[in-house]
């Protein structure tokens, strides 16, 4: 940390960060908070200065930690030259009572961020490895920063944090224009800057100090405990964490405005803080219906938090120690709190947890996360661990040509590695006269175009084949390229008679092809079709169909039929399809690109 970091206080706006962080610092066994928003936006200044007004340390997790730095492991110097188990200190170990800072949280490998999960949840980090046991406390403040458009976080880790933020930056140019004139003046004399605002920061921290203690005696209400169970079940929240965390946020917000009984209006601002991200679905539509108007003139009203500072530091430095305090005169019904949670869902949304963008990589490529035990020969050494078990069983051994430490077959170590990959997603099209199938097509389009838009972020590659008249025909080969794709998918031919077992045997084709070229992408298919074949590839049109469907099976691709067959009669054929090829069968009554986006994205997610 910089010997004169940027002071808290002198943060221009940003009020709902601002109030988040302090009252994580009130109470740390809220959960900390995770912050959402594009760079440049005061998120990790309004951390470091935080921690430093409170006199805590800021313990940073960089991306590429092994486990070894993270949780600690065997002191391989006092192994080796003493023959004495002791345990090296990690990260987890230095944060206990600090921040746990993790920058861009969202590109966590997915072994680390399952070990942060873990140790977030329950304080304390367990060490079984490497011939050692050891067990610490961990009770830190979790910070977590992240850009939703690189990549969303892992619901497991998401779930974890008790606060979420989403953050944009400054529109007003009053206050952009302050923003420069204090941070040209911060680097021209960091010190003499810091000065200025010493007074607010100690009064900062003494008011942070005073929060925490009075927590113990902060009380909440029979009718304020109803209040936050009916917020919470009105937001479709899953479990009861919500409630206790929301309980736990309302007492530290009373704590920070110097009150003992929590108010409605505690709820409220708990609320704002507590809901977004876990707000699993949307409210029931008569809810919504219900404080309709009351959710619009709420959009049409400036956020009350919004406090525009004044050019002068010494009148800026009063109303800083009064930060988050300016709520307390907010009139709010109670019936009202509920839909409060309701208008802040767009501010939480996150997408699918992105498991399928990481996998462990069969070879020497990808980064090191952890080590193990190797099954047949060790083809990637993890040096450190295998000397670590060397040394444990040193006393046992007799030393062999002088040397101080003797290595063994068993005492190796393998290197597990994880590598960032993608989606291969090829759309299987019955581009024929059984369906309507300029529809048909026109939606697969929308799709596609959705789905590369994420193609840069996600690694995920497309591809369209369509089947009609006498076979099938690749559209859009395999490709990242949105342009690529609009270009190709331009003209979409269609209509003519349906050969099925055609347009399978064609995309069957195509993803191997494509599993040569990219082993470690995992390969979705996505037949769109009603399943009425008649036109054969050997005999009967539907029996080489089901046989295709077969071949996808045996290949390990994962598979998704949507059914497209809107008669009043049905036959089910595309039904039949999808259970031969051991496929997630959809019946798509809503042919639309946003009908057909949605149900691969909650199959490949």
């Amino acid at each position: 940390m910089s010997l004169f970091p940027y002071p808290f206080t002198a943060i221009v706006g940003q009020e709902q960060l601002k109030l988040a962080l302090i009252i994580s610092a009130v109470d740390p066994a809220i959960g900390g908070v995770l912050i959402s928003g594009e760079k440049g936006t005061a998120k990790s200044t309004a951390v470091r200065g935080l921690a430093f007004a409170a006199g805590r340390k800021v313990i940073e997790v960089p991306l590429n930690v092994t486990e070894d730095r993270l949780v600690g492991t065997l002191d391989l110097s006092e192994a080796v030259n003493g023959g004495v188990k002791r345990f090296e200190k990690g990260l987890l170990y230095d944060a206990d009572g600090n921040f746990l800072y993790v920058d861009e949280i969202n590109l966590l490998g997915n072994h680390t961020a399952g070990i942060l999960a873990e140790v977030i949840a329950s304080g304390e980090n367990i060490v079984r490895r490497d011939g050692i046991s050891y067990s610490h406390p961990c009770r830190c403040i979790p910070i977590g920063t992240m850009n939703p458009e690189e990549r969303s976080l892992r619901p497991q880790l998401l779930d974890k944090f008790g606060l979420f933020v989403n953050v944009t930056g400054e529109n007003d140019v009053d206050r952009r224009t302050e923003i420069i004139r204090r941070r040209l003046e911060y680097e021209s004399d960091p010190k003499s800057f810091c000065n200025k605002y010493r007074s607010a920061e100690e009064q900062l921290a003494e008011s942070i100090r005073e929060a925490s203690q009075r927590l113990a005696s902060v009380s909440v209400s029979e009718e304020i405990l109803r209040l936050i169970a009916l917020t919470a079940n009105k937001a479709c929240c899953e479990g009861n964490r919500c409630e206790i965390i929301l309980t736990e946020t309302a007492k530290a917000l009373c704590a920070w405005r110097g009150d003992d009984n929590v108010s409605e209006n505690d709820v409220a601002e708990a609320a704002k803080l507590v809901l977004p991200h876990r707000m699993r679905s949307a409210p029931p539509a008569e809810n919504i219906a219900e404080h309709e108007e009351q959710s619009d003139s709420r959009e049409e009203t400036p956020p009350d938090n919004v406090q525009v500072q004044s050019d002068t530091p010494q009148s800026e430095a009063a109303d800083d120690n009064n930060i988050g305090k300016s709520h307390s005169d907010t009139e709010m019904a109670g019936e009202e709190l509920p839909l409060s949670a309701e208008s802040i869902n767009a501010a939480g949304k996150n997408g699918g947890s992105g498991k399928r963008s990481k996998t462990i990589a069969n070879d020497s490529s990808g980064r090191y996360v952890r080590s193990t035990v190797p099954h047949g020969k060790c083809r990637d050494i993890a040096l450190i661990p295998t000397l670590c078990c060397a040394a444990l069983n040193r006393g046992s051994r007799t030393p062999e040509n002088g040397m101080m430490l003797a290595v063994r077959s068993s005492d190796l170590r393998q290197k597990v590695r994880e590598k960032r990959t993608g989606a291969t997603i090829l759309f299987v099209v019955d581009a024929s006269g059984s369906m309507g199938a300029k529809r048909r097509m026109r939606a697969v389009k929308g799709a596609v175009r959705g789905l590369l838009s994420e193609a840069y972020r996600k690694r995920d590659r497309v591809g369209v084949v369509s089947f009609s008249g006498k076979g099938a025909q690749i559209l859009l080969s395999i490709t990242g390229s949105p342009e690529l794709a609009r270009k190709c998918m331009d003209q979409l031919p269609t209509g003519g008679k349906t050969p099925l077992a055609a347009g399978i045997l064609q995309a069957n084709e195509l993803l191997r092809a494509e599993r040569i070229r990219t082993p470690d992408a995992l390969q979705y298919l996505i037949l769109i079709s009603d399943g009425k074949a008649n036109i054969p590839l050997f005999g009967d049109p539907f029996e080489d169909a089901v046989f295709m469907a077969e071949q996808v099976r045996s290949s390990g691709v994962g598979a998704m039929v949507l059914d497209t067959e809107n008669s009043y009669i049905r036959f089910g054929f595309a039904k039949q399809i999808a259970e031969h090829m051991n496929a997630e069968y959809v019946r798509l009554d809503d042919i639309s690109g946003t009908a057909v986006e949605e149900n691969v994205r909650s199959f490949i997610n």
